[in-house]
């Protein structure tokens, strides 16, 4: 149990450090965009692309649309690798969570609030079915444990 939290906490911290370079202004703090990191891959800022999605947040095209189509600098989101070059940036990507949970910005847990739980939600099932919605298993449980190590996210 020990062997697993030290992981756990090694790899989020991890996390931290990766998301405090990318983090910008706005609604989603450091904190919580390393959560929603952890929660969806563990952070694994080495994964590329899979299928449809890439990056350590696996973003889908959809997403990165729905986000506003942030860029690198000098890139043409018309390009057809400007979502695989935002996608495996940590500036960018960070960019398209805070764009795409800005947009659909909703209490999803139906707390009367709307913080981060809210925003994983958002990111992980999406803005159009996250209003009573959990996070699945895996992914709330890796999210659960980041904000038991981080505090307040």
């Amino acid at each position: 149990m020990l062997k697993r939290l030290c992981v756990a906490t090694a790899s989020i911290f991890i996390c931290l450090v990766y998301i405090t370079s990318a983090a910008s202004d706005g609604s989603v703090t450091q904190q919580c965009l390393s959560c929603i990191c952890e929660a969806i891959s563990g952070c694994n800022v080495t994964s590329g692309c899979s299928g449809n999605v890439c990056g350590a947040f696996r973003l889908s095209w959809g997403y990165w649309a729905d986000a506003g189509k942030p860029t690198l600098e000098d890139d043409d989101p018309e390009k057809a690798e400007a979502f695989k070059n935002c996608a495996l940036d940590a500036n960018c990507a960070s960019t398209a969570v805070q764009g795409y949970v800005n947009r659909f910005s909703q209490d999803c847990n139906g707390d009367g609030k709307v913080d981060c739980d809210d925003f994983a939600l958002l990111h992980i099932v999406g803005g159009y079915g996250c209003v009573g919605a959990t996070l699945p298993d895996a992914h709330g449980k890796r999210y659960k444990q980041c904000k038991e190590i981080l505090g307040k996210v």
